[in-house]
């Protein structure tokens, strides 16, 4: 894990967060500055900078996982929601440690800016 990393922090306790899901290897909790009425963020444990860094297929389908799971007990699956993954700066990622955005609760826009 990244020392100084926000995300490594979450991950290991160290800064509090609403977690609303876990596995052995990913965490999911709500994002603080929420997009949608629903915006969790899915990270693995482990510091991951970016999509471009992930050579592990399995962490990602534990990631994909854990957004099915999240999906439902937040009861939006069905209404439908949106994944988002940015990359690097042009890609709009602010901590570089890779998560997924879940957004949902509402209709989405495209194209999204």
């Amino acid at each position: 894990m990244a020392e100084g990393c926000i995300f490594c922090r979450i991950a290991r306790g160290e800064i509090p967060a609403t977690i609303v899901a876990e596995s052995a290897s990913s965490i999911a909790f709500r994002d603080i500055g929420a997009q949608a009425p629903t915006h969790i963020l899915v990270i693995p444990r482990a510091h991951v900078a970016s999509l471009n860094q992930l050579d592990d297929a399995i962490l990602l389908a534990d990631m994909f996982s854990l957004v099915r799971r999240v999906v439902g007990a937040e009861r939006i699956a069905d209404s439908g929601y949106r994944v988002v993954v940015n990359t690097n700066a042009d890609g709009g990622q602010s901590v570089h440690h890779l998560h997924l955005h879940v957004l949902g609760g509402r209709a989405l826009s495209w194209p999204p800016g």
